[in-house]
């Protein structure tokens, strides 16, 4: 049954006591809610991980899996390291995605870790295991561009908090992934939904390298399903972590927004758009997310909005009478066919495994949140791109940022201030909508990957009619995991598993699911 109606605007307390937006503005702080759904752990949880990947080859393994096989000494980590080296070499002239290598620095640390693990000694459970970075982010002793001149030579003097975290858990920086000018170039290529930018160039599509890869986590995402690292971690501001995801045929998850810090990325913490850009991980296997988001997640004493959230435990989440909504087309965008009929497949299996099923989608309140989003933007005329470029010291930027400064036209500040009020006015509109629901589903990109269009123009961007599918979630705030569920073709396609605040073990729960039925992450031809 359909019901695609204008969102209420009472709230019905009688199922559930729900959460709150709390803020001024465009920040956000969100109230873990009180639900119908099982109470969440007040602290992450400590056990173990077992991990039911399958896969046999070393390099397409799980994190977790790995972890385990690192723990018990089925493999050094000295092996490993080498394999995924090997990899990125075979693959990398094709895909480039890896734009930035620390290969020596990665053996180095290899060599520790096996030492170390002979000692009995552990960092964590990330031991001695391989990940690629973004290369908006920064790293200690590694040049890290952001994808703009002014940082050409840039070399980090401290890990951006997210990757310190990795560290000290264990991980291994292997190198920089590619993204576009600050994360929001779109690759300055028109029409394609790709990752590349004026230093390296673009990146492509391990599963059609006439495609793009999405972005802008783009070159984390080609990787990845490539099998050059265990992890990558990404920045999702307009759907840059779930679309390369999606795209790319891997797992990846938007936290909900000021549970993980900025801390280290070029487009840092603060401003109007602070509560729309989250850091989460990109892997092959839901596993993964599970075992990262927790390990990345908490205050640093540097990015203010960041709170200290319990961690909810996805093990504890039954799809046995879930309430859940799905839309296979937001009457936005043109949706492919292949695309919706991947989410009615994925809402099949949820109505197969208990859960009671409606497609259901607040139209109203995305039409507008879209219209705010454009409107936002752009409302200061791009300044914000060119204050970037000032602090890096980018004289020349890319073409597609260029175009939008030269054509930027600001709005008043009277029209500035009243977006931001629709805007929150909107956010609740959508949490009213949502207390029916315990999570949605629904495409992440209204096509699979597109072929690369070398003309330079008018270029794909997050507030574009495809992109819309992501948006809304990010202006929410909301826990978004994406997990592939196509069955059949060559090309990946996505779905976003959408949950409220605080509630990422229901969209990892969900996600897990589906990918138990669909199988998820599948091994390339390259």
């Amino acid at each position: 049954m359909k019901k695609y109606k204008a969102a209420q605007s009472e709230t019905s307390q009688s199922r559930r006591k729900f959460l709150s937006l709390i803020g001024a503005g465009s920040a956000a702080a969100m109230s873990l809610s009180a639900s119908t759904l099982s109470a969440t752990s007040e602290k992450s949880p400590t056990r173990r991980l077992v991990s039911t990947d399958k896969t046999d080859e070393l390099i397409f393994m799980s994190t977790v899996k790995l972890s385990e096989m690192i723990r018990t000494k089925k493999v050094s980590s000295v092996e490993l390291t080498q394999a995924y080296i090997d990899r990125i070499e075979d693959v990398n002239y094709h895909l480039n995605a890896v734009v930035m290598q620390c290969f020596d620095r990665a053996m180095d640390e290899a060599k520790a870790a096996d030492a170390a693990l002979r000692k009995k000694q552990s960092m964590g459970p990330l031991h001695g295991i391989p990940m690629t970075l973004k290369d908006s982010f920064e790293a200690e002793g590694v040049i890290s561009t952001g994808g703009t001149l002014g940082r050409i030579d840039f070399v980090g003097k401290k890990d951006a908090t997210v990757l310190a975290r990795m560290r000290e858990n264990g991980a291994i920086l292997l190198g920089k992934t590619n993204t576009p000018e600050f994360t929001l170039a779109g690759g300055g290529m028109r029409g394609v939904r790709t990752t590349g930018n004026i230093i390296y160039g673009l990146s492509k599509n391990p599963y059609d390298l006439r495609r793009g890869t999405s972005g802008s986590s783009g070159g984390a995402g080609s990787i990845i399903a490539a099998g050059g690292a265990a992890f990558d971690i990404g920045t999702d501001w307009g759907g840059s972590v779930r679309l390369p995801s999606s795209t790319n045929g891997i797992a990846g998850i938007k936290p909900t927004s000021v549970r993980c810090p900025r801390t280290g990325h070029i487009v840092d913490y603060g401003g109007v758009f602070d509560s729309w850009q989250q850091p989460g991980p990109m892997a092959r296997r839901v596993e993964d997310l599970i075992l990262l988001t927790p390990l990345m997640s908490g205050p640093d004493g540097r990015d203010a909005a960041v709170v200290p959230m319990p961690w909810p435990d996805p093990a504890l989440i039954d799809m046995k009478g879930l309430k859940v909504a799905y839309y296979p087309s937001n009457l936005i965008a043109e949706t492919a066919e292949e695309t919706q009929n991947t989410v009615r497949q994925a809402a099949k299996w949820m109505e197969e495994a208990g859960a009671e099923v409606m497609e259901d989608m607040p139209l109203d309140i995305f039409t507008e949140l879209g219209e705010i989003r454009r409107e936002l933007v752009a409302g200061d005329a791009w300044a914000f791109l060119k204050r970037a470029g000032d602090l890096h010291g980018s004289n020349t930027l890319s073409e597609s940022i260029q175009n939008r400064l030269d054509s930027g036209s600001p709005i008043s500040a009277d029209r500035y201030s009243e977006l931001l009020t629709l805007q929150d006015k909107n956010r609740t509109k959508m949490l009213q909508w949502f207390q029916q629901y315990d999570v949605i589903l629904c495409p992440t990109t209204a096509t699979p990957a597109e072929e690369i269009d070398q003309g330079l123009g008018n270029e794909w961007t997050s507030s574009k009619p495809g992109a819309s599918y992501c948006g809304p979630y990010n202006t929410t705030g909301w826990p978004v995991t994406v997990v592939r569920c196509d069955t059949n073709g060559t090309l990946p396609i996505g779905v976003q598993c959408v949950a409220h605040p605080w509630r990422e073990d229901v969209s990892l729960a969900v996600a897990q699911y589906l990918e138990s039925r669909s199988g998820g992450w599948r091994r390339p031809m390259i």
